[in-house]
């Protein structure tokens, strides 16, 4: 309390100075008071979380860095993925730079694998199995002692058990390449994938009991965290390459050779075609995949050693 007194014969001046001094002592006081509320409300709070929001493909993703976006391709199984980098799926790797993926094993897009971490270089083989093309890859393979790895469609494995076993003797590793060759299949709801992904391992199994399916690999390369997500979930790596010669395409048997021989090194994944996942009714072309990669063999085996991505 301020207890202020006049002296004697203090004018009305004196009085109010001092009664104007005691208001602006109060809202002193209250200024004061008023900090020190705001302080403990704001101390209390999660101000200093940084907030995230969901991106159309599930991820949690910070304001200053957007869901990354997945443009159409422009032909063919790559497609173009570009973006600021998200943030780390759960379960795998995160990438070392943004959704398009950089170096070092786990550089694919959205963490995926796209080198082997070894060094050996691996090969493998999409859209499979198929009762044409299927028979001689591996034929091929037999000859020059080489393991590699099978990205199967589960229909594909519905149809072609047989193609499966023969996969799985011969020490090649089986990877999960969804049920139809859904490029789309990772925008979908998370069940859906579940349900697709699971399916295609079922059969799998069902030809080949015991044979371990340790990897995913996404049709067309359209990653997204959601699929990724899932895919790890039910215990897959998702692998990714990094040497693409486009043999979908039918460039010719020359192009086909030049890139792979060309690009492939110590730890390369490189991406060949045994079956089409636009005809699974055993109208694919992938002869000049065959007749490549009869010339492709003999040059890499003479340099590095080849061999499946482990089970």
């Amino acid at each position: 309390m301020i207890n202020l007194r006049l002296a004697p014969g203090s004018g009305d001046r004196s009085r109010l100075a001092i009664r104007a001094a005691m208001i602006a002592a109060a809202a002193a006081v209250l200024l004061v008071v008023s900090a020190y509320a705001v302080t403990r409300v704001i101390g209390g709070s999660d101000a200093t979380t940084t907030p995230t929001a969901q991106s159309d493909n599930g991820q949690a993703t910070s304001p200053t860095h957007p869901a990354p976006s997945v443009a159409p391709p422009t032909s063919g199984d790559t497609w173009l993925i570009s973006a600021p980098q998200p943030r780390a799926v759960p379960a795998v790797p995160s990438p070392a730079a943004g959704a398009g993926g950089s170096g070092g094993v786990y550089g694919g897009p959205f963490g995926t694998q796209r080198r082997t971490g070894g060094s050996y270089a691996a090969l493998t083989f999409d859209d499979g199995p198929d009762p044409r093309w299927t028979p001689q890859v591996l034929d091929l393979l037999r000859t020059y002692d080489v393991r590699a790895t099978f990205c199967v469609l589960g229909r594909a494995v519905e149809a072609h058990p047989e193609l499966v076993r023969a996969i799985v003797d011969d020490g090649h590793t089986l990877c999960n390449h969804s049920w139809d060759h859904d490029m789309t299949l990772g925008q979908r709801p998370r069940d859906e994938i579940r349900r697709d992904l699971r399916r295609t391992t079922a059969a799998i199994q069902a030809a080949a009991p015991g044979a371990p399916v340790s990897y995913y690999r996404q049709p067309g390369g359209v990653w997204t965290g959601r699929v990724v997500e899932v895919a790890a979930e039910l215990g897959m790596t998702s692998v990714h390459w990094d040497v693409d010669p486009r043999d979908w395409s039918l460039p010719g048997v020359d192009a086909i050779v030049a890139e792979v021989t060309a690009q492939t090194r110590p730890g390369s994944i490189v991406l060949l075609h045994d079956g089409d996942g636009d005809r699974l009714d055993g109208s694919s072309d992938r002869q000049q995949t065959v007749d490549a990669l009869a010339r492709i063999l003999p040059e890499l085996t003479g340099r590095l050693r080849l061999d499946a991505l482990p089970p």
